[in-house]
């Protein structure tokens, strides 16, 4: 059976493909540098990693340890990465770092080293669309990049056709809409995908990128303020405080279970179809941020009288609504499985006994003092 190295294969979305490469029979390899802001300032190897699979610690901008993590392999998920969006703004050496520089170690090794590589995953991600797609009723489908400083001043949050400036509808985000990075991270995930793509087509490596949305799901850490919106809220809960939300609660997000994500993960690396594209993985369904923060009270403190704290206050970098297309990889095989109730309701479970720290208000009293919240 083919050996499959899963970098960042300690941490959550790469955890559990770790378990179904397993499953189905594969050897596996996790390189992972065990960060403190996701596994503690111990950096403890977390208790969900299986003794089947190798671990390797390491980082993916050490050229050396990288090159010993690839010895072997037949395929690779590149899976780790520096994540969050609003950290990113400041700490901009760190995510490029990690995501640019460690992904360029990659190619460099797989084009100048030996190697066995056949196949390799891009762990990419929705933000690189910045603004999802939107319809305007007179001028039909329209990709605006972000709101106008003048605009958010007034806390009118709703998006506008940037021709007629008439309030516009949310549309399912294709493939093949134009690329308006809002972020650090987003421009460093857009990077390493493209660098990736045109690296892997020119060398005859068959490499796909696949397009997370807003992924949730157990082993989601619970204490860092910067991971996804579902893990932020239950770690406020927890604590007994309201789940932060920006704006106005009602911007519309693609939320998809990791269980999902990791089946369409493995299809794609099966599928030389898939080779040389990239492939939005999401539910194509919509849900506002305030309705899931709602559901997750429901779910662990039915009683508890927390209601979600509606700042009104915007982001440097936020966009409104984003939801997945998924018609190209439905054309593979792949349907989502996981409704969004039966998901939450997964790791509702899951967070009662799982560590967690609320250090919500240090992330936003940090993105208020450097003016990235208005």
């Amino acid at each position: 059976m083919l050996k499959v190295l899963v970098t960042g294969g300690a941490g959550f979305i790469g955890s559990h493909t770790v378990d179904k490469l397993l499953e189905e029979g594969y050897e596996v390899r996790i390189f992972d540098n065990l960060d403190p802001q996701v596994h503690g300032e111990e950096q403890r190897r977390p208790s969900w990693m299986p003794r089947e699979a190798e671990f390797m610690f390491g980082d993916v901008r050490d050229y050396d340890g990288f090159k010993r993590a690839v010895e072997d392999v037949e395929i690779i998920i590149h899976a780790a990465a520096a994540v969050g969006v609003g950290q990113s703004m400041y700490e901009i050496s760190p995510y490029i770092s990690a995501n640019v520089m460690g992904t360029a170690n990659l190619w460099d090794i797989l084009v100048n080293e030996k190697n066995k590589v056949e196949k390799v995953l891009i762990a990419s991600s929705m933000s690189i669309y910045g603004e999802g797609a939107y319809r305007c009723a007179e001028h039909g489908l329209q990709y605006p990049k972000l709101r106008g400083e003048a605009q958010l001043k007034k806390r009118e949050w709703r998006m506008l056709c940037p021709v007629c400036q008439q309030p516009v509808k949310p549309a399912p985000t294709k493939e093949s809409k134009p690329l308006y990075c809002t972020s650090v991270y987003a421009q460093s995930k857009k990077d390493q995908e493209e660098y990736s793509l045109i690296i892997g087509q020119t060398y005859n490596i068959p490499t796909t990128a696949c397009r997370f949305f807003n992924v949730y799901g157990t082993r989601q850490s619970l204490s860092n303020p910067y991971t996804g919106a579902a893990a932020i809220f239950l770690s406020r809960i927890k604590a007994g405080n309201p789940p932060l939300i920006y704006e106005d609660g009602e911007q519309l997000r693609d939320f998809i279970s990791v269980h999902d994500i990791v089946k369409a993960e493995l299809m794609l690396m099966k599928d030389s179809r898939a080779d040389y594209h990239s492939y939005n993985i999401g539910a194509g369904q919509t849900t506002s941020i305030k309705q899931l923060a709602e559901t997750l009270i429901e779910l662990t403190a039915p009683n508890s009288g927390l209601e979600p704290e509606i700042v009104g206050k915007y982001r440097a970098g936020d966009i409104r609504d984003c939801y997945a297309d998924i018609t190209e990889i439905s054309q593979l095989g792949f349907k989502p499985g996981v409704s969004l109730k039966e998901g939450l309701k997964e790791l509702a479970e899951w967070s009662l006994n799982a560590e967690s720290r609320d250090e919500v208000d240090n992330a936003h009293s940090e993105l208020v003092k450097r003016g990235l919240v208005k």
